[in-house]
């Protein structure tokens, strides 16, 4: 046997899967979590999980939840794939992401763990829904002074518009 075999795990289906991942080691259950090189665990659950080591990819299969407290981020999906080397995951199947009170949902959600960046693609026909949390306007407590100023107003918007000269047109 000249040629070595990658190793593939999978994980029960009736009892569900876990994993805690990082850039590319894994804990079975009842191992202990792996840390994260950019600080904290990934935790994924799922019905059925395969690890390859030959090609550092984990897929996740059916009821897919992954837990990553450390970037507040929180995931739901039909499936997920994990590629270590690239430190990406693939999210399909209608994909929640909850990261500090913010929801994107699409069919397909990549997760880029470096740049902790998320790239959302929907269904044929459909769109991407993102949901923001955005902070409160600071405002002045009661019995604060507000200087007697109304809110600055913004100048009226003035778009200039000219036509452009085409190529087809004659002088």
């Amino acid at each position: 046997m000249g040629r070595r075999a990658g190793w593939v795990w999978l994980v029960g289906a009736v009892a569900g899967g876990f994993m805690a991942l990082d850039g590319g080691t894994l804990a079975p259950l009842g191992g202990s979590p792996a840390q994260a090189q950019a600080g904290g665990t990934i935790t994924l659950r799922s019905d059925i999980q395969e690890a390859n080591a030959a090609t550092g990819i984990i897929t996740a299969r059916g009821n897919v939840q992954i837990d990553y407290p450390s970037r507040r981020i929180q995931a739901t999906s039909a499936q997920a794939d994990f590629f270590s080397n690239e430190q990406r995951i693939v999210l399909s199947g209608n994909v929640v992401v909850n990261q500090e009170g913010n929801t994107l949902r699409a069919e397909v959600v990549t997760y880029l763990i470096e740049e902790d960046r998320f790239v959302a693609t929907p269904r044929p026909s459909e769109q991407v829904e993102a949901v923001y949390t955005l902070p409160a306007a600071p405002s002045a407590a009661p019995g604060e002074p507000t200087g007697g100023r109304a809110p600055a107003q913004r100048p009226p918007v003035v778009l200039e518009v000219s036509p452009i000269d085409s190529p087809m047109q004659s002088p």
